[in-house]
C-alpha cells in the first residue's frame, strides 16, 4: 500500500513571530510554511516535529490525515472562551480529549480506521473546513463535542468484544441544540469523523432549534459601553500589538452568556443510553432503506410507464417510423446508424406487442439486404440482435 500523509497548522489569533517561525522552518525543508499556514504531504517519511506541541506552542489548528486511516483534528482557545469542565461531559477515549496549557483550551478529535484499510481522501480536505469551529465553540455551540461522542459510538458499535451491559449503563451526554441542522464546518466535521448519518439522525430527535446568531448591535453596544475603561483599553492595546487573540470573539461570547443567549445543551429531554441511541439508528436505517426502494419502485413505474406512452406514440406512427430509420441510413454516418438502430428495436418490440412479428422480421430481411454493402451497419444489425 502506497503511502501517504497530511499535515496542516494555521495560527489564527496571532501570526508567529520571526523566532517562532525559524523554529518551525526547522523542522521541514519541504513544507510550505508563512507567518499564519504550515502545510506539507508525505509520500515516504515522517514529520519530525511534534504536532500537541506545535499546536500548543504556536497554531490554533491543526489538520492531519494518512491514507491508512489516521484523522486528527486539534483545536486551541482560550480557556475564557471554552473552559475544560465545558468540554469535560463529552469526553470519549480515541474520538475527543482535552487538556489545557498556558491559558489555552486544546481539544484533540481523532479517528482511527477499524479495519486498517486504505482510505481515500479527497483534495479539498484541508483545514479551512474546520478552522470555524472554534468561533462557533467560543459562541457555545457544543455540537461538534457531542459529534465526537457519536463517531466513539459509532465504531464501539463495530467493535465485537464489548459487554452488552456497557451499552445500556453508557448514558449520552447532555444533547446541544440544532443537531438537526448543522452547520457547513460540523457537518465537514461529523464526515470527518465517519458518524454514521442514521445516528445522527436519531441523537437529533432529542434536539430542540439552534439559537439565533442574530446579534442585536444596540445591546451589544450597551453592554460594551458598561464595561470598565481599563479593560476596553487593554482589550485594543493587545488587539493593535497583536499580542492576544482578537477580542472580538470573546467580547460576543461574554455577551452571550450575559444576556443568556449561548446555545446551552438541553435538558429538557432525558438523556439516553448508548444501546437506547443504536436501537434509534437502527430504525432510521431500516426506513431510510425502505424509503429508497419506495423510491426506486416508483421510478421504475414511472419509466415503464414512460416506456408504454413512447411505443404507444411509435405503433400510432410506425409508417414514419420506418421511413425515418430509411433517412438515417442514408446519412452513411455512425451516429445516425446507432439512432435508426435503436429505432429498429422499438419497432421490434411494437410489433411484437400488437401480434405482427412476421411483417417486423419481412421487413428487416428487405432492409438488411437493400444495405449488406454497408458492413458498419450490418455490425449494428448483429450486435443488436437484428437478424432476419
Amino acid at each position: 500500500m502506497s503511502e501517504y500523509q497530511y499535515y496542516e497548522f494555521q495560527a489564527i489569533d496571532r501570526p508567529l513571530t520571526k523566532d517562532e517561525l525559524e523554529k518551525v522552518r526547522a523542522l521541514s525543508s519541504r513544507a510550505r510554511i508563512s507567518a499564519t499556514h504550515f502545510v506539507n504531504e508525505y509520500h515516504y517519511g515522517n514529520f519530525r516535529g511534534d504536532e500537541r506541541k506545535l499546536t500548543e506552542r504556536f497554531y490554533d489548528a491543526h489538520l492531519y490525515f494518512a491514507n491508512w486511516g489516521s484523522r486528527r483534528l486539534l483545536l486551541r482557545l482560550p480557556t475564557t472562551l471554552l473552559p475544560a469542565h465545558a468540554v469535560e461531559p463529552f469526553r470519549v477515549e480515541d474520538a475527543l480529549t482535552c487538556w489545557t496549557r498556558k491559558g489555552h483550551l486544546l481539544l484533540d478529535f481523532s479517528y482511527e480506521a477499524e479495519d486498517g484499510g486504505e482510505w481515500d481522501f479527497e483534495t479539498s480536505c484541508t483545514l479551512a473546513s474546520f478552522t470555524a469551529l472554534r468561533t462557533e465553540l467560543a459562541a457555545g455551540d457544543l455540537r461538534p463535542l457531542y459529534l465526537a461522542w457519536l463517531s466513539a459510538l459509532t465504531r464501539w458499535e463495530l467493535e465485537e468484544d464489548v459487554d452488552e451491559g456497557e451499552y445500556t449503563s453508557t448514558l449520552e451526554p447532555p444533547v446541544p441544540a440544532g443537531l438537526g441542522r448543522l452547520t457547513g464546518p460540523q457537518q465537514a466535521l461529523a464526515d470527518f469523523l465517519r458518524v454514521d448519518p442514521h445516528l445522527l439522525t436519531a441523537a437529533a430527535r432529542a434536539s430542540g432549534s439552534a439559537p439565533s446568531r442574530t446579534i442585536d448591535k444596540d445591546a451589544l453596544a450597551a453592554w460594551i459601553s458598561a464595561l470598565p475603561p481599563h479593560e476596553k483599553d487593554t482589550l485594543l492595546l493587545d488587539a493593535a500589538l497583536g499580542t492576544a487573540p482578537q477580542p472580538g470573539p470573546t467580547l460576543l461570547a461574554r455577551h452571550r452568556a450575559a444576556s443568556r443567549g449561548t446555545a446551552e445543551p438541553s435538558t429538557a429531554a432525558p438523556r439516553r443510553s448508548a444501546a437506547e441511541l443504536l436501537d434509534a439508528a437502527h430504525e432510521v436505517r431500516g426506513e431510510h432503506i425502505r424509503q429508497q426502494e419506495q423510491a426506486r419502485a416508483r421510478a421504475r413505474r414511472a419509466e415503464q410507464a414512460a416506456r408504454e406512452s413512447h411505443l404507444d406514440h411509435l405503433a400510432e406512427n410506425s409508417g414514419q417510423a420506418w421511413e425515418d430509420i430509411t433517412h438515417l441510413i442514408g446519412k452513411k454516418q455512425p451516429g445516425p446508424y446507432d439512432i435508426a438502430v435503436t429505432l429498429l428495436k422499438d419497432l421490434r418490440e411494437v410489433h411484437d406487442r400488437a401480434g405482427t412479428p412476421e411483417e417486423f422480421a419481412r421487413r428487416l430481411h428487405d432492409l438488411r439486404e437493400q444495405h449488406r454493402g454497408k458492413p458498419s451497419l450490418t455490425r449494428r444489425f448483429t450486435n443488436a440482435g437484428l437478424t432476419a
